[in-house]
């Protein structure tokens, strides 16, 4: 895609800080509708990868600002962050607030967070009106990066929206691929349950978040099914006919601190305004559709 035709003024026009998994979903979306899309990526071949597919793909390492970026950010009409932040905060906003705020075109900011920031609630269900108490030190920078995105929407008069996303799956990253690679472990932790949510269901509640814009709207984008994750790979098992891995103690299993810390936290996280406010059903509600529909054993739920 040649970036004289991202830039022709007067089309819609998403820009995405971290064309990955999750936001080319959304993107794959807008442009079948004519969007222009435009995205980054931090590795050169990553660039490539993105204008493969059709996207105009730029370089962002995180840590200096891009030309290019600043460009493309002048004729952008939405933007969507899809980037972790750092130490320092979000990269994006670091680098580049600055030119969303000063643009005469975007209008829309869509921030993709973590129901993390919720942080540890027994088991019990949260919503949108939960305090935030993030336990771990990725939710408190996710939080804060919530909080600055909100600010600089006041600030330029922008609406910006912040989807806070549990567990994200889909074709290639699921369950189902970690068993026939291999890797899946069924870790047995008492009373832990976790939200999940297809990478296809991402791209609804994005689109409809655009399509209904709320000043500093919240959304917990998840299903509607929060369970123990071993119940999961055991499905995922039975779907492609092969032997559930055995069930490990999460006390005494092999873990990186990484993976410990995601059973450290136990919630289950209401949906319910994301369907009331944004009218969306679910292609997948529960990890039973989404597996099976990975898997070929049935079609997209209705």
């Amino acid at each position: 895609m040649g970036r004289r035709h991202s830039e022709r003024r007067g089309m819609s026009h998403l820009f995405c800080f971290g064309l990955g998994y999750s936001a080319a979903a959304t993107a794959r979306r807008l442009k079948a509708k004519d969007w222009n899309v435009s995205g980054t990526s931090t590795r050169p071949d990553g660039v490539e990868s993105l204008r493969r597919q059709g996207f105009d793909g730029l370089p962002f390492d995180g840590r200096t600002a891009s030309k290019p970026v600043t460009s493309a950010l002048q004729h952008a009409t939405h933007v969507l962050l899809s980037i972790p932040p750092d130490a320092d905060g979000d990269p994006a906003l670091r680098l580049h607030g600055g030119d969303i705020a000063s643009s005469p075109t975007i209008a829309w900011i869509g921030y993709f967070s973590t129901v993390g920031v919720y942080g540890d609630a027994n088991g019990d269900w949260v919503d949108e009106d939960t305090p935030a108490k993030p336990a771990s030190e990725r939710g408190r920078r996710r939080l804060q990066a919530e909080n600055a995105w909100r600010d600089l929407g006041r600030m330029a008069g922008k609406t910006v929206s912040v989807l806070r996303l549990p567990g994200i799956y889909g074709p290639r990253r699921s369950a189902i691929d970690d068993l026939r690679a291999g890797t899946a472990r069924r870790i047995v932790k008492p009373g832990q349950v976790f939200n999940r949510i297809h990478v296809e269901d991402i791209a609804t509640a994005t689109v409809a978040a655009m399509r209904q814009p709320r000043a500093e709207a919240i959304y917990n984008v998840t299903d509607d099914l929060p369970g123990p994750p071993q119940d999961v790979i055991a499905y995922a098992a039975g779907l492609i006919g092969v032997p559930a891995p055995p069930e490990l103690d999460f006390a005494t299993a092999d873990l990186t601190p990484m993976a410990r810390s995601f059973y450290s936290e136990s919630k289950r996280v209401s949906n319910r305004l994301m369907k009331q406010e944004l009218g969306i059903r679910l292609a997948y509600p529960t990890y039973r559709e989404g597996l099976a529909a990975i898997a070929g054993h049935a079609p997209t739920a209705k």
